[in-house]
């Protein structure tokens, strides 16, 4: 599965484009108030005609910034050859201009403009300091991404898309102090494209203590799903939440055995797995134990590999 679509919604406003510097892409009717959409900015991937900071300086000339809630951040100039070190300036140098963003996407690219693995990132984490506003922050890419850890008082979702996750990003994110965090999601990938954690690096967030408002937990699109699997089923993390999320992995019979042999999951309201490889005994012993008991299971997308070697995660190059 490549990612083809640019986002459509981000904090439950709709993406609209801001348009290319000939203004022929403006809506009829000019620009719409600066409140009512996520505003997307982006240049061309090759060639691009003017830099991802130009672009968004005719923005700020264009709208309102201090109505503004949200930003998705397309592609800047050759994001194969390049970090997003002059957008995320660009970002911070102008955050007191945006007091009341809310949200923040940074590389919603498709794998036409650059595939996901081949996308270069840096360290993301000043966007965080420079708006302690933000309820919801989600990167794309983990080649050359920093995340150390931070704090910060007021975020409720973070979203990390990747073909392979560094472990100092996972350890980062793990040591970070959310405490008002509700949505985890992150890609871990595969090791071909520099994924390299382990359990342990999972530790702090399997614990659940520093993420005390976590309903929503994606540990997903990993190579290492079953052992995943393995941890939560012990894991205390797992009491707090509404929907524990495994999807897109190299999961298989021995995560789901685990999960099954633990603690009690029939507290959830959804157990999303699509995207697997676990066998029909397995998926009916699931649809029997959390089926029955009212928890929605997805096992959509069944694979057939049954060598773990031969498995592979939904989105990786």
């Amino acid at each position: 599965m490549a990612i083809s679509h640019h986002m459509q919604e981000l904090y439950g406003l709709p993406v609209l484009d801001f348009p290319a510097g000939d203004t022929s892409g403006e809506p009829a009717g000019g620009l719409p108030a600066a409140a009512s959409v996520a505003w997307r900015i982006s240049v061309d991937s090759y060639d691009a005609e003017e830099a991802w900071e130009e672009a968004f300086g005719r923005f700020a000339k264009a709208v309102d910034l201090g109505e503004v809630r949200a930003l998705v951040v397309g592609s800047w100039s050759d994001p194969y050859d390049s970090g997003p070190e002059e957008v995320v300036n660009s970002l911070v140098a102008i955050s007191r201009q945006l007091p009341g963003l809310r949200a923040l996407f940074l590389g919603d690219i498709t794998f036409d403009e650059c595939e996901i693995s081949w996308i270069n990132q840096g360290l993301v984490t000043p966007l965080l300091d420079a708006f302690p506003a933000l309820h919801e922050f989600g990167v794309r890419g983990g080649q050359g991404l920093g995340f150390p850890a931070v704090k910060h008082e007021r975020l409720r979702s973070l979203t990390i898309e990747a073909g392979g996750l560094d472990a100092e990003v996972v350890r980062g994110v793990a040591a970070s102090d959310f405490p008002a965090l509700e949505h985890l999601d992150l890609w871990l990938g595969t090791s071909w494209y520099g994924a390299n954690a382990e359990i342990a690096d999972l530790a702090p967030i399997l614990a659940g203590s520093r993420l005390p408002e976590l309903r929503y937990l994606a540990l997903r699109n990993s190579q290492i799903q079953d052992e995943i699997a393995t941890a939560l089923a012990g894991a205390p993390v797992v009491a707090g939440l509404e929907t524990l999320d495994l999807s897109m992995g190299a999961l298989g019979d021995d995560g789901v055995g685990a999960l099954l042999a633990g603690q009690p999951l029939t507290h959830l309201k959804k157990l999303d797995l699509h995207h697997h490889f676990v066998g029909e005994a397995m998926r009916e012993r699931l649809r029997a134990t959390l089926g029955a008991a009212g928890v929605e299971v997805d096992l959509s997308d069944h694979q057939d590999e049954e060598d773990r070697e031969d498995r592979y995660t939904a989105v990786a190059e």
